[in-house]
């Protein structure tokens, strides 16, 4: 049976202004998501560090916000951008993003390779092959893989037998499916990982907003990442500009299937007339695929990611 999508109180497509006086924002949002740490507040700095010692379990005392689209090398390398980008004071770099839906493609390719461009960016020029370690943090809100039941997975790098090999790149997949299965858990018994999931799944619900508050007060990271969601929530035009925000991720999606659709139609139609050309029903099907592959092969080296 397929797991039901987790939305918002307040879905992104629905309002232009804030519903009523107490409504929030989502941080299932990424716009939402990254005002919380890239703020140039102590609130922001406070709630940035919280989330980075939860996830890697360990005290994240100096973080530095970078450049969230690192430098390409060549002409023919893909540009790309990163949700949030921090360096911290050891040289270690990590990304984090925000995931709200499960998207067509393997996402776990995708963050693979945003992990190596960062390791590749945070090598140290020299005779010695040095580079301190990076995270990819990814936020999901939704299972990477269906049968996996933990709330935080870690990859790396790996001998079969399972010995590491140098941990320069890691990445890690925070499980908010898995996470929201704690709802209701006395919050003392939480772990700091499960808080900021809890909190970030239902800050916006009102239902919820007795247990989320013990929540947020028994983490001073957490209540500061409350107080920018409640500041930011106040303006009508943030409520406006996600829901720009959504309308062109929409825009965009439709116009990339309907450029699929041509191609497809496009394809198959000159794929058939040459394979009749040529008099043989199997040359049809290979000539249709032949020219569907040269009318939607992608034409530039970007990746949009919205």
């Amino acid at each position: 049976m397929e797991e039901e999508i987790f939305e918002p109180q307040y879905p992104a497509e629905l309002y232009t202004s804030r519903p009523n006086p107490t409504a929030l924002l989502s941080p299932i949002y990424d716009w939402t998501f990254k005002a919380m740490f890239t703020q140039e507040s102590e609130d922001s700095n406070i709630a940035l560090r919280s989330f980075l010692s939860a996830v890697l379990n360990r005290n994240i005392s100096t973080v530095t916000i970078k450049s969230g689209e690192p430098p390409v090398e060549t002409k023919k390398q893909k540009r790309m951008t990163f949700d949030i980008s921090v360096s911290f004071d050891d040289g270690e770099k990590s990304e984090i993003e925000m995931q709200a839906w499960k998207q067509n493609y393997d996402y776990g390719e995708r963050a693979e390779i945003m992990a190596a461009r960062l390791l590749t960016h945070n090598a140290k020029r020299g005779k010695k092959w040095k580079a301190p370690k990076v995270y990819q943090i990814s936020v999901l809100n939704f299972h990477y893989r269906k049968d996996d039941k933990r709330e935080v997975s870690w990859y790396t790098m790996k001998e079969n037998s399972g010995e590491k090999l140098a941990d320069r790149l890691n990445i890690i997949f925070i499980d908010l499916a898995n996470i929201r299965k704690k709802i209701g858990t006395p919050v003392e018994e939480l772990t700091p990982i499960e808080k900021w999931g809890l909190f970030l799944s239902y800050i916006d619900d009102q239902n919820k907003s007795d247990y989320i508050n013990s929540l947020v007060i028994s983490e001073e990271g957490i209540m500061a990442a409350g107080n920018i969601v409640k500041n930011i929530s106040k303006s009508n035009d943030n409520w406006e500009w996600q829901n720009s925000l959504y309308k062109a991720e929409c825009d965009y999606n439709s116009n990339m299937e309907a450029k699929w659709e041509q191609g497809l139609r496009q394809g198959l139609q000159q794929g058939l007339q040459q394979g009749l050309q040529r008099g043989s029903e199997k040359q049809v099907l290979v000539d249709a695929v032949a020219m569907l592959e040269e009318k939607i092969a992608p034409k530039n080296n970007y990746i949009y990611y919205l």
